[in-house]
């Protein structure tokens, strides 16, 4: 969780309840920040933890991000097996396929509502996910 600077981690976690603060380890495959400038930073395994406070949720990722261009230029997948998702992403509207499993294992939600709720939010990952959370 954290470090705590030589706190002991039962104690700054009883302290961090008494404020009402609840932090969650969340288990990901990997996280997609796609910026304003269409380069996207994909993290692989990263470590992510969600906090909870006073209404708000903070999520921290740990990591370190590969960059890519966004999802819609050429080359933009560099994963090993690029021949059947771009076979099918020809076929449905050129939503990679990496991008429909993202959407589903963050929210929970089966691949076929996360093609269409990344449809709906014209093939945005982080779109796609806060409709559907």
């Amino acid at each position: 969780m954290f470090g705590g600077g030589g706190m002991n981690p039962r104690k700054m976690q009883q302290m961090m309840e008494q404020m009402g603060i609840d932090v969650t380890e969340i288990d990901a495959e990997s996280v997609t920040i796609t910026t304003n400038d269409g380069e996207q930073l994909v993290f692989d395994a990263p470590e992510i933890t969600r906090m909870d406070a006073q209404g708000t949720q903070t999520y921290q990722i740990v990591g370190e991000p590969d960059q890519q261009e966004a999802s819609g230029a050429a080359g933009a997948v560099e994963s090993g097996d690029t021949d059947t998702a771009d076979a099918s992403d020809d076929a449905d509207d050129e939503i990679p396929e990496s991008d429909i499993k993202l959407v589903a294992s963050q929210t929970g939600v089966s691949p076929s509502e996360a093609r269409e709720a990344l449809e709906a939010a014209d093939g945005e990952p982080a779109a796609a996910i806060s409709r559907l959370e």
